[in-house]
């Protein structure tokens, strides 16, 4: 029952979060976009921040049936608001659903989630995570084979052809991964740990938040000033930095520390999730929107259906190194082997064209942008 439930609730988040940001982008104009963006990403950066928080408060004094019928209310205002803001109809015929699409990546997808899984319990056994981890490979072989050929692919990865596109995929798949394991393992390291109560815990993680808001006024500033790139390039080493930081903090270490690096932690993420979100639609052309959206959307679904998974991976790989394994070696190393995946992210990023996302900026450099072509004017040249 509990797997069926978060399948179906799956479901509905998976066509709620790409539609929404879909009507919003679709009717804003380039210049405009930068600024829009800042907006959208917040309730991705608040929601797991304050969830940890808001779980210990209700488990604490309430009973734990709340933690779910607290999404009635919720979920009455939301369908209010799209009652009343989003317009009725559709428009335009929308093309025939890709079936062998469909069953492969998802068949595929899930395989591959349900394989991290197995590897994140203890006692794992390797025949049968093998054999579904090739399995799942081999779907997603197929699944993007048939993407590539069929006229309605389920997801259009042509606009994978777009360098900047491309590369705000690869490089904010590995930066969810990072962003979606901290908030998990933080009350984990907390609790279990240091052994502070859950409250404690949920508050600590919440100066995340306090980072988010701090920086929130100044991250379009800066991306008009800098650019993506250079932008991009610290926000990554920073989440590197203060992930790698909380790997080695202990129940001595003053608290002040680990309140500093969870702020500077918050700020990171603010800034590089709305780098990433902005410049992934900064360079698409206006009909490849809607393709991109789906894709975009398919790739941060995933990877936070992963970012646990991994978290929960890495901690049992504490096991296979040579010494004696403890609980505060065990996040050492987990947090660790996160910071190593966001300084992947930082390779991805020196990547970036210095010029990506130029379109969206108020301030611009006359350099061309990696999508400019420079065509010369041959009407004056004499025969």
């Amino acid at each position: 029952m509990l797997v069926a439930m978060r399948v179906l609730q799956g479901v509905g988040g998976a066509m709620m979060v790409p539609v929404g940001r879909l009507v919003v982008i679709a009717r804003t104009e380039k210049q405009d976009l930068l600024r829009i963006m800042s907006y959208i990403v917040w309730p991705g950066l608040l929601s797991p921040v304050i969830a940890p928080l808001a779980g210990a408060l209700i488990t604490t004094y309430a009973s734990w049936r709340w933690m779910f019928l607290i999404n009635i209310p919720l979920g009455v205002i939301a369908f209010a608001a799209a009652w009343r803001l989003i317009p009725a109809g559709r428009s335009s015929t929308p093309p025939p659903l890709d079936w062998l699409g469909l069953l492969l990546t998802c068949g595929g997808l899930g395989g591959l989630t349900y394989t991290a899984h197995l590897i994140s319990e203890s006692g794992a056994r390797w025949a049968p995570i093998t054999a579904l981890g090739v399995g799942s490979a081999v779907f997603l072989a197929l699944a993007i084979w048939h993407l590539l050929r069929t006229r309605y692919p389920l997801i259009t990865l042509r606009t994978l052809r777009d360098p900047t596109f491309r590369l705000s995929q690869s490089g904010g798949f590995l930066f969810l991964l990072v962003v979606g394991s901290a908030p998990f393992l933080l009350p984990l390291l907390f609790q279990t740990v240091f052994g502070w109560s859950a409250v404690k815990s949920g508050a600590i993680v919440l100066f995340i938040f306090v980072g988010n808001i701090a920086i929130k006024p100044a991250t379009t500033p800066l991306l008009n000033r800098f650019g993506f790139r250079r932008v991009l390039l610290a926000a990554t080493l920073g989440l590197m930095a203060t992930v790698i930081g909380l790997g080695f903090t202990t129940p001595t270490t003053p608290l002040a520390i680990i309140v500093v690096l969870t702020l500077f932690s918050g700020v990171a993420r603010s800034v590089g999730l709305t780098c990433y979100s902005t410049i992934t639609y900064a360079d698409i052309a206006p009909e490849q929107m809607r393709d991109a959206n789906t894709l975009a959307a398919t790739t941060q679904q995933l990877s936070a259906g992963l970012a646990i998974a991994v978290a929960t991976v890495a901690l049992r790989l504490s096991g296979l190194l040579p010494g004696t394994s403890s609980p505060t070696r065990d996040y050492t190393v987990a947090f660790v082997l996160l910071g190593l995946i966001a300084l992947i992210t930082v390779i991805g990023a020196l990547r970036l064209h210095p010029q990506a996302g130029n379109s969206v900026r108020t301030r611009k450099s006359t350099e061309p942008t990696p999508t400019d072509r420079i065509i010369p004017n041959t009407a004056d040249r004499p025969s």
